[in-house]
């Protein structure tokens, strides 16, 4: 690609809209432009990489017995009301109709038609497992499209599908897409770490997040240190010893005007926050149910979801107040037991001496003993876990870090094919639901997450696997016969010699033409200047260390060569 030539509008101020690294880098060196909220048009530069990230995976995905699909955008209504997620996936999932006023929607991912296939073209275990994926864009209504690519309304998105007859076969269909997914992640050079993850909308019995640690992520782990527990705080756990607290105080009510929150009672009191009991009121489909945790504890929803399933919500004003007869701020679990259940997390088991809400607006109790003064329903994990928090595995404290979640791999099992009919007859006879496996990895999420991890303040840093040309010659007054006749002649065995190369022969200043190499990330420079070339010398530079070096034209495919392989980890470069 000649630059003069090329569509390549880099930017050097950083727009105001963008506020994260990956995001302020895809508009500076022109791989994307907006068109709306979370919306993005990819430019020449952006598609490149994005088809590099895409054969990276297809070649993994082949690798593992994958074939690859185009299923429909564009998806009837009725095939995803019956699984009941036309309704589950709620604002997120966009709507429409045609000129014959069928319901239609835009597919966020797509189980359903997966399933729809199996149930019509598969009959016995014999034609078991298969793997099918594909390459597809995907829409879902985000409330709050931000930080670039790694919160968009439209995204393409690699989706894998594993069908098989028991569960042994999902298990041996997970362990494949577990592997290919490590490759793929070291092939595109991010240091990954897999956590433990909840399953949400999609169900199953489990499943794993490949993440990236970034500040810029949405996604929120627990890491341990010293034995490597890592998991997403969604469903992360600590191991706490259970209280064995003695009974002092009285129980009594005390009047606590217009103090509501946990720190304001605190404060009135003259208590620390972890001396409280946080009782908060939620709607199930069994009913209400009155929540438990200490009071400088968090509730994670997440879990509440898992327990008490996807419609689980926090009840509003006024339903508390129909429950309990009390404004939120004021509750508590006392007097309550034959209301609702109550459920407490396992933290405040044995806990004594402790202050709640008095059921009754503008008072409080205290000398609550947990066992005693009432007794919970049920214990859970509820909370969220909190940087320091002991491991659950060996009791070392966690730390907490943000993260980019770079792909999502789940054991569905049967909750689709259930749904849906998809059976076959397995080695018995017996007519049995395709178990079933779900792999996702976002595209233009892993190229931000790339550029999060592998850029500086001068722009991009691109590995040789994902770059959109692997070196750039860089032509100092490229007009020059002698300059120009170097450039070209290096251009075209760069070319046959099985390079993506790019050529800087614009009419601009050389500082300006280095900026630009920088920034759009270009692995290798070949720099071509009077300086060198008179003496049969070229200069190099490595854009990940910054190294250059002056060498000998002769050997310049040798070091680039070298450079490329020890980029990709073809070769040991201490050895």
């Amino acid at each position: 690609m000649r630059l003069s030539k090329s569509f390549t509008p880099t930017l050097k101020e950083v727009p105001s809209d963008a506020t994260v690294k990956s995001h302020k880098l895809m508009l500076r060196a022109g791989l994307v432009r907006p068109l709306m909220a979370g919306v993005y048009s990819y430019l020449p530069m952006g598609q490149l990489a994005s088809l590099k990230v895409m054969q990276i995976i297809r070649e993994e995905m082949n690798r593992i017995g994958g074939q690859e699909f185009l299923l429909p955008g564009l998806n009837p209504k009725e095939i995803w009301d019956e699984t009941g997620r036309a309704d589950n996936f709620g604002a997120e999932m966009f709507h429409l109709k045609d000129r014959k006023d069928r319901e239609l929607v835009l597919a966020p991912t797509h189980e359903e038609i997966i399933c729809s296939i199996a149930r019509n073209e598969i009959r016995s275990y014999k034609e078991l497992p298969q793997i099918w994926y594909q390459f597809q864009t995907k829409y879902r209504d985000e409330p709050r499209p931000r930080s670039g690519e790694l919160r968009t309304r439209q995204f393409i998105m690699k989706d894998a599908y594993s069908l098989d007859v028991d569960q042994a076969g999902l298990d041996e269909s997970y362990s494949k897409h577990d592997e290919a997914y490590r490759r793929i992640f070291k092939r595109v050079g991010l240091d990954y770490f897999v956590v433990r993850a909840s399953s949400g909308l999609m169900g199953g019995s489990g499943s794993e997040e490949f993440m990236v640690e970034s500040d810029a992520g949405e996604d929120t782990c627990a890491l341990c240190p010293s034995c490597g527990y890592a998991a997403n705080v969604e469903v992360a756990t600590a191991k706490f010893e259970e209280l064995n607290e003695t009974a002092t105080e009285e129980f009594k009510k005390v009047h606590t005007p217009a103090k509501k929150t946990v720190e304001e009672v605190a404060a009135f009191l003259g208590l620390t926050p972890d001396r409280f009991i946080k009782s908060l009121v939620y709607w199930t489909e069994e009913g209400p149910v009155m929540v438990l945790v200490r009071g400088d504890d968090e509730v994670n929803e997440e879990k509440l979801m898992a327990k008490f399933g996807a419609s689980v919500r926090p009840a509003e004003p006024e339903e508390v107040v129909k429950w309990v007869g009390a404004e939120v701020g004021f509750l508590g679990p006392v007097g309550n037991e034959k209301n609702m259940t109550i459920v407490a997390d396992n933290r405040l088991k044995g806990a004594k001496n402790r202050a709640t809400g008095a059921n009754e607006n503008d008072y409080h109790v205290v000398g609550v003993h947990v066992g005693e003064t009432f007794e919970p329903h049920e214990w859970a994990d509820l909370r969220l876990m909190r940087e320091g928090d002991p491991c659950s595995q060996c009791g070392t404290p966690v730390r907490v870090v943000q993260a980019i979640e770079l792909g999502h791999i789940f054991k569905l099992g049967t909750k689709y094919s259930a749904a849906m009919g998809a059976t076959v007859l397995d080695h018995n006879g017996k007519v049995v639901p395709i178990i079933m496996g779900s792999y996702g990895i976002g595209v233009g999420r892993l190229i931000a997450a790339v550029l999060e991890t592998r850029s500086d303040d001068d722009g991009v840093i691109w590995p040789c696997s994902l770059a959109p040309f692997e070196l750039v010659i860089v032509g100092l007054k490229y007009k020059a016969e002698n300059i120009k006749t170097a450039c070209d002649d290096l251009y075209e065995q760069f070319q046959k010699a099985g390079w993506s190369v790019a050529l800087d022969d614009r009419d601009v200043r050389p500082g300006f033409k280095f900026k630009d190499a920088d920034l759009m990330g270009f692995p290798f420079q070949v720099i071509v200047g009077d300086k060198h070339l008179a003496d049969g010398n070229i200069e190099v530079k490595r854009r990940r260390d910054g190294e250059k070096m002056v060498i000998q034209i002769s050997e310049l495919f040798g070091l680039l060569e070298k450079w490329k392989a020890e980029d990709l980890g073809l070769t040991d470069p201490d050895a």
